[in-house]
């Protein structure tokens, strides 16, 4: 997969330094922050299309502008002191599938680079589409008293493109998600820098049943999903996906696989994050709309202040269409699930009532009673847990697991559950799940045992260590569960 993604980053680069250059100001686009530039930079990516490709240069200035359309071969360079700012005018963009600033459909061979700076100023454009709607010339269900995502511009989104690449440049302030490739072959996104927390929805970049990617050296900081793979078509799905030196701080999950999951998600690697201040998991991996989710293998992951360290989920929110999860290795990890709420004081924070009265296990894994979550490593994993479980708030005790809901159609998420009677990991309808020097210390005592197993089979604890202030507790509860090592 690298040797793929590597030889296409060479073919494009090659391009680009073969492109010859036109600057903004030659075809009249204005860097004054006032004047609209729509139809002026559109004239200027359709013209060097014709010349057979090259690079639009945006030197310092701000360039005002409504939805654009990327086309084959061509580069918007963004200078240091370059910002492409969206208009506020919600007309002054186009729907395709969704409403966005940059647009490129079916293209090949498109570029954006520099240290400038993508700004969609999604905030006030947000509440410019609201006034819009209430003034009856946008027609939007308005659901939850806000426009629908897809009403409101996202920054970038490329669709059935090949030989993309993204480097160096800061993205800011979407009204809806940040960025999104869906079915795109030989994605490079290098080097960015995502900063949106303007709006709901603002996942800080979406890839979409895309083939071949990585997404390396980049900093996402993002009120939703920092890192977000999905799967829209039951006939494709995500494949040789490489995230590596990257860093997320989200108000939702860092990194997460599937709440759409209609395809799958195969051969994904993730190697160095860094995760801080995420309201909701770390890593959260779901198979929930009847796709499967299989060969990922995290390897150097650290995480400070997160509501969870590790979610893993097979549902049926398609009646009759069971998702399928396997063949997962973690490992060289350090985690720390602090008592409180990770992104208090973040402009659009997390829900307050999503959160359980005790800390959620830093460690989720749950599947169906007829379709088990196989083959999970964890290896060389500490993790600390900030403990000081209430046994007062506690809905289920270790001799009633049977009343922990399935909720098999509901949306996914770690604190689905509400309380569980764990605190290290709770796992459930699982088989062949292997821990390996995995260290679980709890700050303070809980009521809970650090691991409790629900209907597991075939697996072994190995190397395990538990801390915990005055614990007198076995480590491991076994419940319908078979074919158990502990050592």
């Amino acid at each position: 997969m690298k040797k793929y993604v590597l030889l296409g980053v060479v073919a494009l680069q090659s391009m680009l330094l073969a492109a010859k250059d036109y600057p903004a100001s030659l075809f009249g686009i204005r860097n004054d922050g006032v004047t609209l530039n729509t139809r002026s930079i559109q004239f200027a990516i359709d013209y060097i299309s014709q010349q057979g490709g090259g690079r639009l240069v945006f030197h310092v200035g701000r360039y005002l502008t409504g939805s654009i359309h990327l086309r084959s071969n061509i580069t918007l360079q963004l200078e240091e002191g370059a910002v492409l700012v969206g208009s506020l005018n919600p007309f002054d963009y186009d729907k395709k599938m969704v409403t966005a600033l940059v647009f490129a459909y079916d293209q090949h061979d498109v570029a954006i680079t520099g240290k400038g700076v993508i700004d969609g100023q999604g905030r006030a454009l947000a509440a410019n589409v609201t006034a819009n709607i209430h003034k009856g010339l946008l027609k939007d269900l308005f659901r939850n008293d806000r426009p629908e995502a897809e009403s409101r511009a996202m920054i970038i989104n490329f669709r059935n493109c090949r030989n993309v690449l993204l480097r160096g440049v800061t993205i800011r302030n979407a009204a809806s998600w940040v960025e999104t490739y869906d079915q795109c072959t030989n994605l490079v996104l290098d080097s960015i820098y995502v900063d949106s927390k303007a709006f709901w929805n603002n996942d800080g970049i979406d890839i979409v049943d895309c083939d071949s990617v990585a997404v390396t050296n980049s900093y996402i900081d993002a009120d939703d999903d920092g890192i977000c793979l999905k799967s829209h078509d039951p006939s494709k799905f995500c494949n040789n996906i490489l995230l590596r030196n990257n860093t997320i701080r989200s108000s939702a999950n860092a990194i997460k696989f599937g709440t759409a999951s209609l395809g799958g998600f195969r051969n994904i690697t993730i190697l160095n994050t860094r995760v801080f201040d995420t309201y909701r998991s770390a890593l959260a991996l779901e198979a929930v709309d009847g796709g499967f989710l299989e060969n990922v293998l995290v390897d150097s992951l650290q995480s400070y202040n997160t509501g969870n360290f590790l979610y893993l989920r097979i549902g049926e929110r398609r009646a009759g269409f069971k998702g399928r999860l396997q063949n997962i290795k973690i490992r060289n990890v350090y985690a720390e699930v602090p008592l409180g709420k990770p992104d208090a004081g973040y402009e659009y924070e997390g829900p307050i009532e999503d959160m359980p009265r005790n800390l959620t296990p830093a460690i989720v894994i749950a599947g169906m009673p007829d379709v088990k979550i196989s083959g999970v490593t964890l290896e060389n994993v500490d993790i600390r847990f900030a403990g000081g479980g209430n046994p007062l708030f506690a809905k289920i005790g270790l001799d009633e697991l049977d009343k922990v809901p399935e909720r098999p159609a509901a949306y996914p998420d770690f604190s689905m559950f509400r309380e569980l009677p764990a605190w290290g990991a709770y796992i459930r309808h699982s088989e062949k799940i292997e821990f390996r020097n995995v260290k679980l210390v709890c700050e303070k005592k809980d009521y809970r045992p650090a691991i409790v197993l629900d209907d597991v089979h075939g697996s072994r604890f190995g190397g395990t260590q538990v801390t915990e202030p005055g614990s007198k507790k076995q480590v491991v509860f076994q419940y319908k569960s078979s074919d158990i090592a502990v050592k």
